[in-house]
């Protein structure tokens, strides 16, 4: 039983004699009573073991591509090729049928078009005609924004004129593509291409 005492003792003066060492290591830098001082050396020491931020990139910080640089030419080649460039252009007019007002594809595209403009404005106009309606049953929670609206109804009178534009806008489409038949029958096509 001797021998179990002092292994006991041998492991706690071992134990103490550790954390004797480990002790000082561990303590705060001493205060030197100013808290301001205190607080800036306690955040020197943080910053020395905080890690450094990351590199964030913008768009600032990629270079863009260089414009492309003109050729070298001399006039005599700038000449000869806007002659040229001009002749693929002519062969292209009469090679492409969309740009012939004879054909069925010039007068199908400027229907497709026309029909496209007019299916816009028209969705345009359903979605002013719903914020009018919306508008009109407004409650307002703020009564002097209420009394205003009341008196002068600024809100909906704009919003009246901009239904009233989009109207007349739908009947000009609309016009325009009845009169499209009319220009295809004068040019001598069919008229069901633009149907």
């Amino acid at each position: 039983m001797h021998s179990s005492a002092l292994l006991r003792i041998s492991a706690l003066s071992a134990l103490l004699g550790l954390t004797a060492f480990t002790a000082p290591a561990q303590q705060a830098p001493p205060s030197t009573g100013d808290p301001v001082a205190d607080a800036a050396r306690k955040a020197r020491a943080e910053q020395k073991t905080a890690p450094k931020p990351k590199k964030v990139f913008t768009n600032d910080d990629i270079p863009s591509a260089p414009p492309p640089a003109p050729p070298a030419t001399t006039d005599a080649t700038k000449k000869t090729d806007g002659q040229a460039q001009a002749n693929d252009q002519s062969a292209k007019k009469t090679l492409d049928p969309e740009d012939d007002p004879k054909t069925q594809a010039y007068w199908q595209k400027r229907a497709r078009t026309l029909r496209t403009k007019l299916a816009n404005a028209e969705q345009e106009l359903d979605v002013l005609q719903r914020e009018l309606s919306k508008d009109e049953v407004q409650y307002y929670p703020d009564p002097q924004k209420a009394l205003m609206q009341q008196y002068n109804r600024s809100d909906i009178n704009e919003k009246r004129a901009k239904v009233d534009a989009k109207k007349a806008e739908v009947e000009t489409l609309k016009q325009q593509v009845a009169d499209l038949e009319d220009s295809v029958r004068k040019a001598g096509g069919d008229p069901g291409w633009v149907r």
